[in-house]
């Protein structure tokens, strides 16, 4: 493929704009600048460089982001700055989207894509695709409500009880969940109906894929990473 469709490919500006980067020398692959927009290369694990990121060509970007406090899953957010500011404009030029929602207080692993079958996969509530959660609770976490959370609480709008896969107390006023149900608000919802209150939430895991067990990368909030077939295989899914 040539080098400016290569570029363009992976959101790095229109056909002008991506030979104008190349003739301008922006562009390096293996530590040598390229000048020549029309050059024809193999992109199967092409890795190229523009300014000071290292990018490799994919044809389909799979990324996982540890998402702070205070950002929006919109791209037109409405209050507060949108998660997509955290990822570099290629990607969000790529068309690349959050695979669900996390709220805005709401910390923790959030993935994104521009394959819209892994979105589905990962994201439809039917997919079942497991996601941990830890809470910070207003009260104390009681028997009862670990209890009431294992066998299944009635929220409002829901035909049948929503029970946790997994409940446990890890504090006097935290407590993890396992879910596999992608409903708006839900742990929030289910600790609720629980008989407490959610103060603070982090989603540390979707699917096998975990920030706390090695499966990734060291995040911290803000960091991204690319997911490698290995990753995908922790959730399931082949491209």
């Amino acid at each position: 493929m040539q080098l400016d469709k290569i570029l363009q490919s992976q959101g790095f500006g229109s056909h002008k704009e991506c030979r104008k980067l190349v003739r301008d020398g922006e562009v390096k692959i293996k530590g040598e600048v390229v000048t020549d927009p029309f050059i024809e290369l193999d992109e199967n694990g092409l890795v190229f460089e523009i300014g000071e990121w290292e990018w490799e060509y994919t044809e389909k970007v799979y990324v996982a982001l540890c998402k702070p406090e205070g950002y929006e899953c919109s791209q037109k957010p409405k209050h507060h700055e949108s998660v997509y500011h955290l990822l570099p404009e290629p990607l969000v030029a790529r068309g690349v989207q959050s695979v669900g929602r996390l709220d805005v207080d709401t910390t923790g692993l959030l993935l994104f894509s521009d394959d819209g079958q892994f979105i589905h996969a990962i994201a439809h509530a039917k997919k079942q695709v497991t996601k941990g959660y830890r809470a910070i609770t207003a009260q104390p976490v009681e028997d009862a409500q670990i209890e009431a959370l294992l066998a299944g609480v009635q929220l409002i709008d829901e035909p049948e009880p929503i029970a946790a896969l997994s409940a446990r107390k890890t504090g006097e006023r935290e407590l993890e969940l396992v879910i596999d149900h992608g409903k708006y608000h839900l742990v929030k919802r289910m600790i609720a109906a629980a008989g407490n209150h959610v103060e603070r939430l982090h989603r540390f895991a979707v699917g096998q894929l975990s920030l706390e067990d090695g499966s990734l990368p060291e995040l911290e909030p803000t960091d991204w990473c690319y997911l490698r077939p290995k990753h995908l295989a922790l959730l399931g899914y082949q491209p």
